[in-house]
């Protein structure tokens, strides 16, 4: 990885490799203000531990299914004067949220599963049922 081991900066394509993301996901997070990155006089982008701590919690934030205005809510980009309690409290809110979607999806999913067993079983039988009159 390419790392500047005394300022801990890091390279786009250091960050790209060590979380298996292209640049160009970078750089549309840079699009997006959920990052800033420094750059050197030549232009060339470099991420602090900040920076990269941010794209942690970003891709972590996609996995869970966050959008990008949640992400950027919940590591306080939209108000720039949150404090560690809102911003917790924030995170605890969309959590909860997010909580209560996968659950009703849970729940919708097993009411068709149910719906799906009873629907093959009536099926089933009926193939029987004909199976045997023939017989």
């Amino acid at each position: 990885m390419e790392k500047d081991t005394k300022k801990e900066t890091y390279t786009i394509s250091a960050l790209a490799e060590e979380f298996d993301i292209s640049t160009r996901s970078i750089r549309f997070y840079e699009e997006k203000n959920l990052i800033s990155p420094q750059r050197t006089e030549g232009n060339q982008r470099f991420y602090t531990r900040r920076d990269r701590a941010r794209l942690k919690l970003i891709l972590r934030g996609k996995r869970f299914g966050y959008s990008l205005d949640e992400i950027a809510e919940i590591i306080g980009m939209t108000d720039i004067d949150i404090d560690e309690e809102e911003q917790i409290k924030k995170t605890l809110k969309f959590g909860k949220k997010r909580l209560d979607e996968l659950r009703e999806r849970i729940h919708e999913l097993t009411m068709l599963e149910q719906d799906l067993a009873t629907f093959q079983e009536r099926i089933q039988q009926r193939l029987d049922e004909l199976n045997t009159s023939r017989k």
